[in-house]
């Protein structure tokens, strides 16, 4: 049981949140592992278009969400918030507050709070931690506006961190200089992934791997436009569903290649962590 966050340094756009949203639900779909994604954003549109239409849910029936039938404002990270607050939660209480991608656990989602909430980040922390007991892989969304002291608490308690950048020289020298004062970022606990990737820049995953020094390859995912329009019209599922299985002939090959290389990445490198524990 692993925590798993996508962070970025909030100055650009480096594709974080459709990175996590990629690997979480390609690794839902071939792996038997409970992945949970959490967003901390005070506005989950990006990651709620991923999966679930404004009007109507196919993945999910409509009594479905949450065993008590709980509804679009008690769910989330604000109903389990207030749990939080009358100690009531536990771990698989955290299932009732999620929406569910795939079903049996595979894949759910946990969307941000009440934004009203001034207080709300202050819980995230004790919300993932208690979610590391019940599922395989909690994925973090680490939003950038959320306060510093709460962010290092989750960035500290997490088991590896995926630090996402652009395909930019100014993105990578700024990445390098953070590792040269951080021994986080400079640790084996952190992954460096590029978003947004386009295969014919000449900042290549190869050549940025060279220039910066890196023992393994970094991590891409490519810009693509499907999965970028999936993204918008709530059918990322169907999308990873459709693709998992495309030959080298396919628009889509070098996409899911690359995602497949990233989830495979953040296994093997949770894996050596636990090794050298």
């Amino acid at each position: 049981m692993s925590i798993i966050t996508f962070m970025s340094n909030g100055k650009e756009q480096t594709g974080k949140t459709l990175s996590a949203v990629a690997i979480a639900t390609l690794t839902a779909i071939q792996h038997n592992m409970k992945v949970l994604l959490v967003s901390t954003s005070k506005d989950s549109a990006t990651l709620n278009n991923c999966f679930f239409p404004k009007q109507r849910n196919k993945f999910i029936p409509q009594n479905q969400f949450g065993k008590s039938g709980i509804d679009n404002m008690q769910s989330g990270m604000s109903g389990l918030i207030r749990m939080a607050k009358a100690n009531k939660i536990e771990p698989e209480t955290i299932r009732n507050y999620t929406k569910v991608v795939f079903k049996d656990s595979a894949l759910e989602v946990l969307l941000s709070g009440n934004e009203a909430e001034e207080d709300i980040s202050n819980y995230y922390p004790e919300i993932i931690k208690m979610a590391n007991q019940f599922y395989d892989w909690v994925i973090v969304d680490l939003d950038e506006d959320i306060d510093i002291p709460t962010r290092r608490i989750i960035i500290n308690d997490s088991d590896l961190i995926v630090y996402t950048l652009s395909q930019r020289l100014l993105s990578i020298d700024n990445f390098m200089l953070e590792k040269s004062h951080s021994k986080l970022l400079s640790s084996f606990k952190t992954i460096a992934l590029v978003g947004k990737h386009d295969k014919f820049s000449k900042y290549t995953a190869k050549n940025i791997t060279r220039y910066m020094g890196e023992r393994s390859q970094v991590l891409t995912i490519p810009y693509n436009t499907l999965y970028f329009e999936a993204a918008e019209e709530a059918t990322v599922p169907d999308f990873f569903i459709n693709s998992r299985n495309v030959d080298k002939e396919d628009r889509n090959y070098l996409f899911i290649q690359e995602v497949k290389r990233a989830g495979e990445a953040i296994n093997y490198r949770l894996q050596e962590l636990k090794m050298r524990m």
